[in-house]
């Protein structure tokens, strides 16, 4: 019996072992292409590894179009949405998890069923509503509509909601106020899930491409993946250009990932720890 479990053991490795290569192989290729000559990208058979590693394609990348400037404002607009998300968030879970009012439950269902919305519904309304603001080509566009993350609240909430309320109380004979319990006593204790929140928020913020791709016009206003999307049409066949760009779009929110993967997977666990 136990070599049979020793057995199954192995095969499961082994399949975890060829699923993480294969997840892995379009990065490995995206990086190695970056390095490589455009003769040799398209070369058959193709190259698993670059025959003489050449930057040109990151020079390419770096002088002929704003790659900077796009980095710029994709980190700027990015912070500055998980900074005004965040806030909400925890105000808007901390409401929902630890102060009592009317239809509070009902409101919050109310809320989740939002999600369930796709972007095609709304995304034509929201552009009517900034065009009527003015809006268009500034960066607040690309931040106000999105400070509020209906995932970040509920994320907030499940974890809150795993705190003793007899914390609560000894916090208030105390003479804390609510806004100082939520801050300095709640926020440390929900570090992790804080951490996720962040982590979700300023990837769907880099992501972000369909929304200002509408609302930006103005090449110096464009975010990164939008810039992207103008470099591939003049580099069609650049192809080492082409991966060059899109390493340097994807670096960062790799090492944000490895670096908070702990906490994500705590928060997720203490997640679904009460109902």
């Amino acid at each position: 019996m136990k070599s049979k479990a020793n057995m199954w053991k192995i095969i499961v490795y082994l399949i975890l072992v060829i699923l993480a290569v294969l997840s892995i192989l379009p990065f490995y290729w995206m990086i190695t292409t970056s390095f490589k000559t455009p003769a040799e990208s398209i070369a058959m058979p193709p190259t698993w590894f670059p025959k003489t590693l050449t930057t040109s394609a990151y020079e390419t990348v770096l002088t002929k179009i704003s790659f900077p400037r796009y980095m710029y404002i994709s980190f700027v607009t990015s912070i500055l949405t998980v900074a005004a998300s965040l806030l909400t968030a925890l105000l808007a879970a901390y409401a929902f998890s630890w102060i009592q009012f009317k239809g509070r439950d009902a409101i919050f269902m109310g809320i989740l069923s939002l999600m369930m919305v796709p972007m095609p519904v709304y995304i034509i309304p929201l552009f009517l509503v900034v065009q009527r603001l003015g809006w268009l080509d500034t960066l607040h566009v690309m931040i106000i509509p999105w400070s509020v993350s209906i995932f970040s609240i509920f994320l907030l909430r499940q974890n809150m909601r795993t705190i003793p309320k007899d914390l609560y109380d000894a916090a208030i004979i105390d003479g804390c106020s609510r806004l100082r319990f939520l801050f300095q006593i709640i926020v440390p204790l929900i570090k992790p899930a804080i951490t996720t929140t962040v982590i979700f928020e300023f990837i769907s913020s880099w992501n972000s491409f369909m929304w200002p791709l509408m609302v930006i016009n103005k090449d110096n206003l464009r975010p990164i993946q939008v810039g992207l999307a103008y470099f591939a049409q003049g580099e069609t066949t650049n192809y080492p250009a082409l991966m060059a760009a899109s390493t340097l779009a994807i670096l960062p929110l790799i090492i944000l990932f490895f670096l908070a993967q702990k906490q994500i997977i705590e928060s997720y666990a203490r997640t679904g720890l009460r109902e």
